[in-house]
């Protein structure tokens, strides 16, 4: 079943706060999520060609998955100065979507070409094919399960060995569904999600889909010649560091932000 599409790649290949605080504070919320505000600590260059899919950060290298067909890669990105140090493009059939970093292997999904990408970390190299079904929009991991969005209000957590999901939640924000899940990062606990043509982040909770809290991001990047796909659209986390980035679909900057307590 994996290897449906083996031969268009061997076609290819041949050639201030603490988040741990912030957790408690908005699962210990009893009116509804916590809205908070952001304060940007440092911005970086970002190449704004990038349709931003998938951002992580691991041992302080900073990765990105990029869409669009024709366009769609993987790159290990310079955090200081947005220079791509290493990258592997799709085959043009594929558009790139989520990407997360579990073990030594990166994972990528594909729009909906219902195919997904395993790579050797270090070298960006493919290692495996495979195919799931439905659209694949964003990715994480919870160090047990790889996470997956699919542009509804539904996540779902994979098995990282088989593929195959062994478990989903319906995210809600008091009763009523929150969909075009898209970007996803794993952060203390908690599934933080961007949301498809929204200036704001949703803190999740994993075991229920309850919406804990709203990061508003509406002020970051205000250029008034920002194009209508150029959406928020990436959310990275720093464990050793315990930062936090963002950024967005051809945005010129990556921002690293701090939650304001509201």
């Amino acid at each position: 079943m994996r290897t449906r599409h083996l031969a268009v790649w061997v076609a290819v290949l041949l050639p201030t706060l603490t988040i741990v605080g912030l957790v408690v504070r908005a699962q210990r919320g009893t009116d509804g999520p916590i809205h908070w505000n952001v304060r940007v600590v440092a911005s970086f260059p970002h190449d704004p060609t990038a349709f931003t899919q998938g951002l992580v950060i691991h041992r302080g290298h900073l990765y990105e998955g990029t869409g669009r067909y024709g366009h769609s890669a993987v790159r290990r990105v310079n955090l200081e100065t947005g220079q791509v140090e290493h990258s592997a493009s799709l085959p043009a059939v594929y558009f790139g979507e989520g990407i997360t970093v579990l073990g030594e292997r990166l994972y990528q999904l594909t729009w909906q070409n219902e195919t997904g990408v395993i790579y050797d970390l270090d070298s960006l190299r493919v290692m495996e094919v495979f195919e799931y079904q439905g659209e694949g929009w964003g990715l994480t991991e919870d160090g047990s399960h790889l996470i997956v969005s699919d542009g509804s209000e539904h996540l779902q957590f994979w098995d990282p060995e088989t593929l195959l999901p062994v478990r989903q939640v319906t995210v809600q924000d008091r009763g009523t569904p929150v969909p075009r899940l898209n970007e996803l990062e794993y952060i203390q606990g908690e599934i933080w999600a961007n949301v498809w043509y929204e200036d704001r982040i949703a803190r999740i909770s994993p075991a229920t889909g309850q919406v804990l809290g709203w990061i508003d991001l509406s002020g970051l990047y205000t250029d008034p010649t920002r194009g209508t796909e150029d959406v928020l659209n990436g959310i990275a986390y720093d464990t050793d560091a315990d930062r936090i980035f963002v950024t967005g679909k051809n945005w010129p900057a990556l921002y690293e932000i701090e939650l304001v307590s509201p």
